[in-house]
């Protein structure tokens, strides 16, 4: 294995082992990645209104980049109202031995996203964890939260400041598909990686905050949107 990406894999793996011990109950407070896991400030404070037209300048000119970075690999990127999220699924990004270690396959990827985006303060990172309703709750929210820090570690050793850096462990309240085959909780485990503008990101807390539970759809109403989405390309 290639020196650097072993040093980054220790990294990593050191960073989950030292906030493991710090989640709160419940697992829905939002953390600011390398400050001692406080609360975000920003997720309390009332949210500033979003400027579209500068949002939608922001959208235009990183969604190409972002693109370029991610091509070849499993992850996806969707344009949604005011944000880019890229997602990474968990079956093919995580150690399926060791379930909050990132393979090494993905490294790559999501360093290349993190260097577009460490020069430009204007920009705001929030990672967010997912996993399928399988199992204990308290126990998912600790899984989700894990393998959010395990990404934003990747962001952290690129540079990113920690003052727009936001992550959080949503356990399964988030579905994308319904929990009820295989195919579908393949679908529910994953890390998303929403960027925007920083202003826009913090207006955005106060809906990731009291997430209502999502109306899960069937894995195959996800598919045929999925293929829309490619022809459209």
């Amino acid at each position: 294995m290639h020196k650097k990406t072993l040093v980054l894999l220790c990294c990593l793996s050191l960073a989950a082992c030292a906030n493991s011990d710090k989640k709160e109950e419940g697992g829905s407070s939002w953390w600011s990645f390398g400050d001692n896991d406080k609360p975000a400030a920003a997720a309390k404070k009332a949210p500033p209104k979003i400027d579209h037209e500068v949002t939608n300048a922001w959208l235009d000119e990183y969604e190409p980049r972002l693109k370029v970075a991610l091509s070849g690999s499993k992850m996806e990127l969707e344009r949604r109202e005011n944000v880019l999220v890229v997602t990474a699924p968990v079956d093919s990004s995580f150690n399926p031995d060791r379930p909050s270690m990132l393979m090494p396959a993905v490294l790559g990827p999501f360093t290349k996203v993190a260097k577009i985006l460490e020069t430009d303060k204007r920009t705001g990172v929030l990672i967010l964890g997912h996993a399928d309703s399988r199992g204990q709750l308290d126990a998912n929210f600790k899984l989700s939260e894990d393998r959010a820090k395990a990404v934003a570690s990747i962001f952290r050793l690129s540079g990113l400041q920690r003052d727009r850096l936001l992550l959080k462990g949503v356990g399964s309240d988030m579905p994308r598909a319904a929990n009820d085959s295989n195919a579908g909780r393949a679908l529910n485990r994953r890390v998303e990686i929403v960027l925007t503008p920083q202003k826009t990101l913090v207006a955005l807390l106060a809906t990731y905050n009291q997430p209502a539970p999502a109306a899960a759809m069937p894995v195959a109403q996800v598919a045929a949107d999925q293929k829309k989405k490619d022809k459209a390309q």
